[in-house]
């Protein structure tokens, strides 16, 4: 019997014509999943199930070349894009397990041994007094990251039927942490431009750092716009819908981008491969450095600007519209209520069913 089991409960796989069929049986009970299996091959036999024809599933090894190339193709005016992409197949590629199986075969279980080979490689690049460093938790989830889009476009090309599920594994440092308002004065104070003009944007507007580096002139609207203050930036950017947004402007803010304002072009334009700044790295680390502030990585003022949105009494879905988050379960962490907002909102609401039993009255 083809089945077996993934997690709690039991899977099928089988052939059909020369069709590989694949799918949970959603039941925890052996025997049912073999019940539900019989019944699925009943119903292709009869013809009741349309069969959807795919290509026979490759090797890892195979379809890694083809995803590179997708990947070169599509980002082709991202080279750090690229290279991310480049970096994590080449990682994947050394784990002998992942080099010999065939796609099909990358489930939960392989991902989690893969998981435990890597955290006990250590970092070469960075050499301490005894030795190599241990390996970040951030490179081994950047390497993950990499594997769950290749098996979506696996999934999107009708190669898969099914694919695992791939989380993030915790304790990954930087990226989450809050910059205090005193960290964050020493570091503006020793970062060097354009870093600084770039952090501010980050902490005082919650953008991701390669939509500051991707900012043209075009797009930046000094102006305010009906009830606004100090206008706003455009971004057209992102992976999503979410994050093609309009981003409110700080009076900092609009100080900053005057000083930079020209009749178009990159706000940050720089003599790359792309025109514009693709990163601050060296200066970063040099800011952290002269600054003697907590390490923290560039994405972590985005962060912190949120943070400081929901403290300050943001809704969640004011936070989603600003970050550009795609859904507003990611917004809705940054939101930690007072027992006085809290307070605040049933007395709305008091004041609100008043108005209405009142209204309802007079009619």
């Amino acid at each position: 019997m083809s089945i077996y089991k993934r997690g709690n409960v039991y899977w099928f796989d089988f052939m059909f014509n020369g069709v590989r069929f694949q799918g949970s049986t959603k039941q925890a009970n052996r025997r049912a999943a073999g019940e539900i299996e019989a019944a699925k091959k009943t119903q292709l036999a009869k013809g009741e199930v349309g069969i959807e024809h795919r290509e026979p599933t490759p090797s890892f090894v195979a379809f890694a070349e083809r995803f590179r190339q997708e990947m070169k193709s599509k980002h082709q005016a991202k080279p750090n894009t690229v290279n991310y992409y480049e970096n994590g197949l080449n990682r994947l590629l050394l784990y002998p397990a992942l080099h010999k199986a065939n796609l099909a075969h990358v489930d939960e279980q392989m991902i989690a041994a893969y998981i435990v080979w890597r955290r006990a490689q250590k970092n070469a690049n960075y050499k301490k007094s005894n030795g190599a460093a241990p390996l970040k938790v951030a490179t081994v989830n950047r390497e993950l990251e990499v594997l769950r889009r290749m098996l979506r476009l696996a999934l999107e090309w009708k190669l898969l039927g099914v694919i695992p599920k791939i989380r993030r594994q915790p304790g990954e440092e930087g990226r989450d942490r809050v910059v205090s308002h005193n960290e964050e004065r020493a570091y503006l104070a020793v970062a060097r431009q354009p870093l600084r003009d770039i952090a501010t944007i980050i902490i005082d507007a919650g953008m991701r750092p390669e939509e500051v580096f991707r900012m043209r002139s075009e797009n930046v609207h000094l102006e305010p716009a009906g009830d606004a203050r100090f206008g706003y930036i455009y971004n057209p950017f992102g992976k999503t819908k979410y994050a093609r947004r309009n981003i409110p402007l700080s009076q900092r803010l609009k100080a900053i981008l005057e000083m930079r304002q020209q009749p178009e072009g990159w706000v940050f334009a720089a003599k790359t491969k792309t025109g514009h700044i693709d990163s601050v790295k060296s200066q970063h680390r040099d800011a952290l450095r002269h600054s003697k502030v907590k390490p923290f990585v560039l994405y972590s003022l985005r962060h912190t600007m949120l943070t400081r949105l929901g403290e300050a009494g943001a809704e969640a879905f004011a936070i989603q519209k600003i970050a550009g988050h795609s859904s507003v379960l990611i917004s809705q962490r940054y939101v930690h209520p007072s027992p006085e907002a809290i307070e605040n909102a049933m007395g709305r609401l008091e004041a609100y069913n008043a108005s209405k039993a009142v209204a309802e009255r007079v009619q």
